[in-house]
């Protein structure tokens, strides 16, 4: 008695019956594959994706299970309904195994076993040896094959296909709501979804048929001169591994520190320093301890007058640049301290009036002009926060500016 099925569309696709065996849906497909494969027969596209279509349905026993029973509406989602599914020719290169039949037509499916995932650590490095170079220690945990069962996950033999999901590691269920035919996919119960089934007798006691164990590794982690932040260093295959699959690699990511004194920008340094007017005006030296322990002199020369806010520059003082023989340049922005309120008398102000530059003369107003004399007051310190808040955006704006007009951007203050 021939079988009822509820569509015979892909059974006719193939040009076979709805009781044909498993073995002759294959060589039906391989038949019509190699006859209708658009390199050999061009024109044929829409035949060949019907014929792969069908196959793809036939060949797997629970999806022909639902098409037999409720047709092409019953195979909707996840279950390849549609014409969706697998690429045709992916189809074509995994029944053939690999790189086509005609001479590099299609798309071949990749050879060999898949890749691992990366895995990727952050590394706080100081900016000190950002400047330096360092070589430090990292460890990590990583999954290695077992050496109990080489990755077998118990004695020879013991592994078997699920026989729930073949292999798969994914079922189907089927739930009937009204005339309405719901298929979800699901990891197989059986198995748990790795498509294999131990006999608990013959499991691995070393990695309990899991076929990997932790291992902790220590990796020297090579920090260049001038590596920046987000920078990465790869150690290729060291990853997990895992059977069948080459491990991935392991990435480490640089992540600067914050320095209390410099900031870095590109192979830019950058520095505040404070000095007392009596510098600023008569000029002395402002230490500056290097990323290298180095103290650099710096010179301000008497009557150079440094103004409050001024940047300069140390040329060849900044970052190394990575794996070049160039430096960058040191920015300096002058904070310049003011004496306390009431600091001297008024014999010794004039004394300076003698010494400093003549007073700006006050523009004479207008005649008929009313004046009213007010009094300054200081800003208390929560005020002064408030008015300061956007301080570290007027800083990088000074060094933008400084870094487009280069040193002599301080000839534009006044």
């Amino acid at each position: 008695m021939a079988k009822e099925v509820k569509e015979r569309a892909l059974y006719e696709a193939l040009e076979v019956n709805p009781d044909a065996s498993d073995s002759d849906i294959k060589k039906a497909y391989r038949k019509m594959a190699l006859k209708y494969h658009p390199d050999k027969n061009p024109g044929a596209d829409d035949k060949f994706k019907a014929i792969s279509h069908a196959y793809e349905v036939l060949s797997d026993s629970q999806k022909r299970q639902v098409y037999d029973q409720y047709g092409e509406a019953g195979l909707s989602g996840d279950m390849g309904g549609g014409m969706g599914g697998m690429d045709p020719n992916d189809l074509f290169s995994q029944f053939f195994g690999g790189g086509g039949m005609f001479g590099g037509g299609g798309r071949p499916k990749p050879s060999g076993p898949r890749r691992g995932r990366d895995i990727a650590h952050s590394l706080k490095v100081s900016l000190e040896d950002l400047y330096k170079g360092k070589t430090s220690k990292l460890q990590v945990s990583k999954e290695v094959i077992c050496g109990g069962c080489d990755g077998r996950g118990g004695k020879e033999g013991a592994v078997k296909q699920c026989g729930k999901c073949h292999g798969r590691g994914i079922e189907v269920v089927i739930r009937q709501m009204g005339p309405m035919v719901q298929q979800i996919q699901q990891h197989c119960r059986s198995c748990q979804g790795v498509g294999e089934e131990i006999d608990p007798r013959y499991k691995c006691k070393k990695c309990d048929g899991n076929k990997v164990v932790q291992e902790r590794k220590q990796l020297e982690v090579h920090i260049d001169r001038g590596m920046k932040s987000g920078q990465k260093i790869v150690f290729q295959g060291e990853a997990d591994q895992k059977p069948g699959i080459v491990p991935g690699d392991i990435v480490i990511v640089i992540e600067e520190k914050e320095h209390p004194h410099f900031k870095r920008r590109g192979d830019d340094l950058f520095y505040e320093a404070e000095i007392d007017l009596i510098t600023a005006l008569a000029g002395g030296t402002l230490h500056i301890q290097h990323l290298d322990d180095r103290v650099l002199d710096v010179a301000i020369l008497p009557g150079e007058s440094i103004k409050p806010g001024e940047m300069k520059m140390l040329d060849g003082q900044g970052m190394p640049s990575h794996r070049h023989q160039n430096m960058g340049n040191m920015f300096i922005k002058f904070n310049v301290r003011f004496p306390e309120p009431n600091w001297t008398s008024e014999e010794e102000i004039k004394k300076l009036e003698a010494i400093l530059p003549a007073r700006k003369p006050t523009p004479a107003l207008p005649k008929g002009v009313t004046t009213e004399e007010v009094v300054l007051s200081s800003v208390d310190a929560h005020h002064q926060k408030s008015m300061n808040s956007n301080g570290d955006d007027a800083m990088d704006e000074d060094y933008e500016d400084a870094h487009q007009h280069g040193p002599g951007v301080q000839c534009a203050q006044q």
